[in-house]
This record gives C-alpha cells, sequence and structure tokens, in this order.
C-alpha cells in the first residue's frame, strides 16, 4: 500500500522504517530533515505538506505530539482535508484527547475522508522492534482494511470500539502505567531507606504478583539513573491531563492519577520533564534524602 507518514520522531521514525521494511510505498514529511532524509535513503519519498502527502496515497498515518498538531495537521491550512476524496484513510496514532478524534473525525467524514485513532503503547523500544501494541477506534469495516498495516509495527493490534475508543484505551494504559512506575518508585526507595539493596528487591519480587512489563522495562533505568528517554515526562503529563479531562467529561474520580500528575509536574518544575518517566523515583529520592541509584550506593 502506498502511505503517507507524518511524525517522524522518537516513536513515528522506527514505525516508518518498519512500514518501509514490510514493503509498503512510503511518502513522509519533511518537516524534520534529518529524519527525512534517513527515510528517504531507505527508499521513502518526501513531501512538504499533509496535503502534499495526501494527494499521492491511500492512507494517512500520524505520529504527532497532542491534539493541537493532529488538529492542524488534518484540518489546517494545506492540510490532509484539503486532498480529501472517497476513499482517503486517516489512520492517526497519536496520544489525544477522545473528543477531539471525534471532532476530527466528523470533520473529514464530512469530505468522505474516514478514519481511525489507533494509539500505540509500548515506547520507543518496541517501536524499533515492531512489537508496539495498537488500541483502535472508529468503524470496524475500515479497521479491517488497514490491520495488516499496522501488523507492521505491533503485535497487538485490537479494534476497541467507535471513533475515540482508541485513546479512551491508551489513557487507560497510561493511568495504569504511571501508578504502576509510581509504586515501583516508592517500593525501591522504602528498600533503599531500610538497608536493603533495591536491585535484590526487585529480582526477588519480578516473578510474583508484583512482577509487571513496567517492573522489569523501568526498574533497571530507576536502579542506574538511566533517564534517556523512551517515553519523556512531558507526554506523560500530556496524556493524564488528557485522562483527568476525560474522567471529568464523564464523570470517573481518578484521584490516584491526578496525584501521579502532580508528581510528575513537581520533577517537570525541576527541568526533569525531558526525563524518561522512569525518572519519577527521582520525586520520591528527593522526599526520602537517598537515591536508589547503585553507582552511588
Amino acid at each position: 500500500m502506498k502511505i503517507g507518514f507524518i511524525g517522524l520522531g522518537i516513536m513515528g521514525k522506527p514505525m516508518a522504517i518498519n512500514l518501509l521494511k514490510a514493503g509498503h510505498q512510503l511518502v513522509v514529511s519533511n518537516h524534520s530533515r534529518a529524519a527525512a532524509d534517513e527515510l528517504a535513503a531507505l527508499g521513502a519519498a518526501t513531501a512538504a505538506t499533509p496535503r502534499e502527502i495526501a494527494e499521492q496515497v491511500e492512507l494517512v498515518i500520524t505520529m504527532l505530539p497532542n491534539s493541537p498538531q493532529v488538529t492542524d495537521v488534518a484540518l489546517g491550512t494545506d492540510g490532509i482535508v484539503e486532498a480529501a476524496r472517497p476513499g482517503l484513510i486517516f489512520v492517526d496514532m497519536s496520544s489525544i484527547a477522545p473528543l477531539a478524534a471525534q471532532e476530527i473525525h466528523d470533520m473529514l467524514a464530512g469530505k468522505g475522508v474516514a478514519m481511525l485513532d489507533a494509539p500505540v503503547s509500548g515506547g520507543e523500544p518496541k517501536a524499533i522492534d515492531g512489537t508496539l501494541s495498537v488500541m483502535v477506534g472508529g468503524d470496524r469495516e475500515v479497521f479491517d482494511q488497514v490491520a495488516g498495516v499496522l501488523d507492521a509495527v505491533a503485535t497487538s493490534v485490537v479494534h476497541v470500539g467507535p471513533i475515540g475508543g482508541g485513546n479512551t484505551a491508551k489513557l487507560a494504559n497510561q493511568i495504569v502505567v504511571a501508578l504502576n512506575i509510581a509504586a515501583a518508585s516508592e517500593a525501591l526507595v522504602l528498600a533503599r531507606k531500610a538497608g536493603v539493596d533495591p536491585a535484590v528487591v526487585v529480582a526477588a519480587i519480578r516473578s510474583g504478583l508484583a512482577g509487571s512489563a513496567v517492573l522489569d522495562a523501568k526498574a533497571p533505568m530507576m536502579l542506574a539513573h538511566n533517564f534517556k528517554p523512551g517515553f519523556r515526562i512531558s507526554l506523560h503529563i500530556k496524556d493524564l491531563m488528557n485522562a483527568l479531562d476525560t474522567s471529568h467529561e464523564v464523570g470517573a474520580p481518578l484521584p490516584l492519577t491526578a496525584s501521579v500528575l502532580e508528581m510528575f509536574t513537581a520533577l517537570r518544575a525541576d527541568g526533569h520533564e525531558g526525563d524518561d518517566h522512569s525518572g519519577l523515583v527521582q520525586f520520591y529520592e528527593s522526599l526520602a534524602r537517598t537515591t536508589v541509584n547503585e553507582a552511588a550506593s
């Protein structure tokens, strides 16, 4: 399939590369020159605007920071909407507010463009490996048309319901991940203050009920104080804010989510917004005046 791809960041670039590896033709945005040049060297074509991309392809995929960027690419000047025609499909794989996905869908539907919201989970390592989890909202027939394409970047592709459903599932995912990171941070700081090696505690609990994909992926980063971003604190703040906004709209209180959001916000105020979200442990270390860092112990 000929695919347009917009958003060649930490997640988007490896996803685009995996689409090329799967044999798809790609037209990518040249907004990020270095990333576009890298994709071009692998066989992708480039274009300057979302409209120019959409004019050439059957499917447009976006992987962008938040709702305003997706709205601009889809509906703004030189946006996808200006190349609207029956049969064009738009799949937004960004993590945005469910209501924003619904509004963009409705505007494009009026022009004959089908849309799915299909956010991903797994971070940079799984984007590179092509083993992401994808949560998809939208018309089932449209989903069936592109499911094979999504398989090129993921090992799990699940249709969860109508438009906006994908982002609702992603918000649920981000709540679970954030609270797991907070729980692991609390536990490792407790171990250190109690005089027990946090690394040994991880080894002791990871095969029991406390074990999780989050613990396996993030505890080693906490112990090494390696906060090179696979998923930045700033982006998790965005997701939790979208979760709280949605919770207020539907009447589902999220007190634990609100607490973790404030922890992330405190770290952002201290200049850590670019750290991986495993850097949340630094909030607890500051409170306890200690470190779980193996090298510093």
